[in-house]
């Protein structure tokens, strides 16, 4: 049974809007963006989303009239995302039965966390932090475990330290300086040679785990997570 919660993102531009969804996949929800800006009571039911993520600036009708149709139907929380920084569209988003606001231009991380807090608010309880790899594989950076289909695999501490570094920033090439750096804070000195050993044995085990070695390197910089 699919148990991530879906948000609708109804955002006209196609890119942001994409941007967004990607960001939120990899967070572990289930993120729809609409399409059909006539009928967006049609996107909305055919979904059944958790939150609603709404821009005030749409083609035929804008975000405030869709959020007072939405209201008539269902009490599904719903975030305004928007260029205008005008109080008085501030107002009338929360007079329309809007939960919150965020203005454009803003940074991912802190739509999250306006996500996740409403996400509480509404129905109490705790977002579970999960970064999904693929489908069905997902980390959880508080208790560093790597999960697929029900099993977990039991990392080192080092090896621990290693996802956790290349997941925080992950697509982007994490440097062996940095993860020597990391793997340090074990009150382990870490030469070069044990760290290429570690990184080939994590490679082997994430293999034999989920099919993937998972852990790309980059010639002469270091190794990332795409």
């Amino acid at each position: 049974m699919d148990t991530k919660i879906t948000i609708l993102i109804i955002e006209d531009d196609e890119i942001l809007a994409d941007e967004i969804r990607q960001f939120l996949e990899k967070w572990g929800y289930r993120a729809v963006a609409a399409r059909n800006f006539e009928d967006i009571l049609s996107e909305f039911f055919a979904c059944n989303p958790k939150l609603v993520l709404m821009d005030v600036n749409l083609p035929c009708y804008d975000g405030f009239f869709w959020c007072s149709k939405i209201r008539g139907q269902s009490n599904v929380p719903i975030l305004f995302i928007s260029s205008r920084d005008d109080d008085r569209d501030k107002i009338m988003a929360i007079a329309q039965g809007g939960d919150d606001y965020v203005e454009k231009p803003f940074q991912l991380e802190l739509l999250r966390a306006k996500t996740e807090a409403i996400l509480r608010r509404t129905y109490q309880y705790r977002v579970r932090e999960q970064l999904y790899l693929r489908e069905d594989l997902s980390f959880d950076p508080n208790t560093c475990t790597l999960a697929a289909d029900g099993a977990e695999l039991d990392l080192t501490k080092s090896e621990q330290k290693i996802m956790a570094k290349l997941l925080e920033q992950k697509s982007r090439v994490v440097t062996r300086e940095e993860l020597m750096l990391k793997l340090w804070s074990t009150d382990e000195f870490v030469s070069d040679g044990t760290l290429t050993t570690l990184i080939s044995r994590l490679r082997n085990k994430l293999k034999a785990f989920c099919g993937d070695e998972l852990i790309k390197t980059k010639k002469g910089q270091g190794y990332y997570i795409a």
